[in-house]
């Protein structure tokens, strides 16, 4: 994945996060010298690059016997929820 530089299209996008969140980021950019968009950029490159693809290391038919699992005990889990 190539990194884009500001020459390249853009696309503007609008956040709805945990307002400690983004005080966190805007510190952190300011401390820095550098912006909170530079920062969410790089943030979602390293998770496309690293962690999203490890999220699909589990094999499908893993996946499949956890979901039928999961929906066969639905009832136990809500009664120990409670």
């Amino acid at each position: 994945m190539a990194r884009e530089t500001f020459k390249t299209q853009r696309k503007q996008v609008g956040l709805n996060i945990r307002a400690g969140l983004y005080d966190d980021l805007s510190k952190l950019a300011k401390d820095n010298g550098q912006t909170t968009t530079f920062l969410l950029e790089q943030a979602v490159e390293h998770y496309l690059r690293y962690i999203a693809p490890s999220q699909e290391t589990v094999r499908p038919e893993m996946m499949a016997h956890l979901r039928k699992s999961i929906e066969k005990n639905r009832k136990l889990y809500q009664l120990l929820a409670e």
